[in-house]
């Protein structure tokens, strides 16, 4: 363990810059509280613990009240995502949390966790982790979970993170009850994304995402846990922005009706994690 005096030294610094209030609630990660963390770390992977240790008082400074700190050393199993490679056997420091007594957890050896982390600079075999929860329990189907949300911001054709929403626009048709309303997303690297909402008459109203200029026949709504579900249900406001409106007159109404429909028809971004955003 020759790094441990020196994550005692310098290590605590960083670690105690993530908020407190996102420590690791009762229940199972949503799609949305693995794609806040897979998004947030350059690495991520699946690991077992070699040794822990729970530090000290004089050595855990600043460590939230109700929390243990703990010297991890741990074996990696799989490489999930990284720049580049890691070193057979990395270590990190977690907080967790004490029980009712005040007692500490147990990080038992052999015992196999998901690390989405940031490198230490100068310390190949160092890993922070992005947030206090960025330690979990390793499971088949949170692995397929965490790979797949990777494979996919990995894309060439990854969904755009979404910072805002620009002008919205509403056209009758010549039928009563017919229309369409096209509202468009700013994003963070000027990708263009819109949605689009068309009524027919006796029908039910249907709506796409278009993630080029272009919405063609072939647009849909994305499916429930993907990264453009994610980006969107998580992301879009719950009421559009006045500015989105200005050009907008009479027809005002009809856009906030539509785009509340695609609100309702993504669903809402269920967090366990709710200090996270």
């Amino acid at each position: 363990m020759k790094h441990f005096s020196l994550l005692v030294a310098v290590g605590f610094g960083m670690a105690i810059a993530i908020p407190a209030e996102s420590q690791v609630p009762a229940g199972e990660p949503t799609y949305a509280d693995l794609a806040d963390l897979a998004l947030a770390a350059p690495v991520a992977a699946h690991v077992r613990i070699a040794e822990a240790i729970e530090l000290e008082e004089e050595q855990a400074v600043g460590v939230p009240p109700g929390l243990a700190r703990f010297y991890v050393e741990a074996d990696l199993v799989t490489l999930i995502r990284s720049a580049r490679g890691l070193p057979s056997r990395i270590n990190y420091l977690v907080d967790m949390p004490r029980d009712a007594k005040g007692r500490a957890p147990k990080l038992r050896k052999k015992a196999e966790y998901i690390l989405l982390a940031a490198p230490v600079s100068g310390r190949p075999d160092s890993l922070q982790l992005v947030a206090p929860d960025a330690q979990l329990a390793w499971t088949p189907a949170r692995g397929e979970r965490l790979r797949a949300i990777v494979k996919e911001a990995a894309a060439a054709d990854a969904p755009p993170h979404i910072t805002g929403i620009g002008r919205a626009f509403h056209v009758p048709g010549a039928l009563a009850g017919e229309s369409e309303t096209q509202i468009f997303l700013q994003t963070e690297d000027r990708q263009p994304v819109s949605l689009t909402v068309l009524r027919r008459p006796g029908q039910t109203p249907q709506w796409a995402v278009a993630l080029s200029e272009i919405v063609d026949e072939a647009a849909e709504p994305p499916r429930r846990e993907t990264l453009l579900w994610y980006r969107l249900a998580c992301t879009l406001p719950r009421a559009l922005p006045r500015q989105s409106l200005a050009e907008a007159g009479a027809s005002a109404a009809a856009i906030q009706s539509d785009y509340e429909l695609i609100l309702d028809e993504l669903g809402p971004c269920a967090r366990n994690h709710p200090g996270r955003r």
